[in-house]
């Protein structure tokens, strides 16, 4: 990671926690706390309110996004879901009974004061089916070929590495296993400086990709049925936007990537898409223990 990138994650880093301290201590005011985003285009107010009325005002008032996930993620009972970027928990919760008690869902934030906020939201709303993990988006500290569904709110967009997100994604989702993310895409005539000039980074404005960006960037990662939807402007040539997306049922053949798979202990060898077939061991433990030479495209493995 680049000094740049560190500061940025940084800085990212230091804005959510402070929100999640205000939320923490006006919720300890006699009058419970506020939202912390204003902006109509961010936060609780994109969620039904029965949907915000059966959750703790803390969860809601903490809510930082762009959209509503859960709402077009179509979960199911008895389903595994992992929300990247968590905050709060207000899509964690969600999820949790959507899925109901055969389900479970998981939470994933880089800050301890959201992770200790979302922590303390779960146990206002009873729920028992949650289970909140500290960690980066691009190194997801969950075993490959083990999720449901991915879920997203406007966090996306803050990564460093988007490809190293997109790749982790794809590799917890089981074969058949689904994205349905809220995030900010640019029209693609902007410039990255264009987008720079209409918000700043932490604002989710900065670092948003742009349409075709995005569909590429999930297709490289091995993603098919890629569908952006544009839901509502959030600046000029900025939009919220639904993402869609599937990890197909099975996955690359060896012939398909013109590598022996047989021979190295992974699936499709190789390619952004390549996995331990052994999701206990990193895909470079399993081209180590199988002998092949092939080497560059390992990535870490949880």
């Amino acid at each position: 990671m680049t000094e740049q990138s560190t500061d940025l994650r940084e800085t990212v880093r230091r804005r959510y926690a402070a929100a999640a301290v205000k939320v923490t201590e006006r919720g300890t005011a006699c009058c419970g706390p506020e939202p912390v985003e204003v902006d109509e285009n961010f936060g609780s107010t994109l969620y039904a309110a029965d949907e915000r009325d059966a959750l703790p005002a803390e969860a809601v008032a903490a809510s930082l996004g762009c959209g509503n996930p859960t709402a077009v993620a179509e979960l199911r009972e008895g389903e595994r879901v992992l929300d990247l970027g968590s905050g709060g928990g207000i899509d964690v919760l969600l999820s949790a009974r959507r899925v109901g008690p055969t389900g479970k869902a998981y939470g994933l934030d880089m800050t301890e004061e959201m992770l200790a906020l979302a922590l303390a939201n779960a146990a206002k709303a009873g729920a028992t089916n949650v289970e909140f993990l500290k960690g980066t988006i691009e190194a997801v500290p969950l075993p490959a070929n083990t999720i449901d569904v991915v879920i997203s709110n406007c966090v996306i967009n803050l990564s460093t590495d988007k490809p190293a997100v997109f790749a982790e994604t794809f590799r917890v989702l089981k074969p058949g296993g689904r994205i349905g993310i809220s995030d900010v895409v640019a029209d693609d005539t902007l410039t990255t400086e264009q987008r720079a000039e209409r918000g700043d980074y932490v604002g989710c404005i900065a670092g948003a990709l742009s349409f075709t960006e995005y569909r590429a960037g999930l297709a490289a990662a091995g993603f098919t049925d890629i569908e952006i939807t544009a839901t509502h402007p959030v600046a000029d040539g900025m939009h919220s936007a639904i993402v869609r997306a599937t990890k197909p049922a099975t996955t690359a053949t060896a012939a398909d990537a013109n590598t022996d798979d047989s021979c190295c202990g992974v699936t499709a060898c190789c390619t952004p898409a390549e996995q331990a077939t052994d999701p206990s061991i990193t895909v470079r433990e399993a081209k180590s223990t199988a002998g092949c030479t092939c080497q560059g495209m390992s990535r870490r493995v949880v």
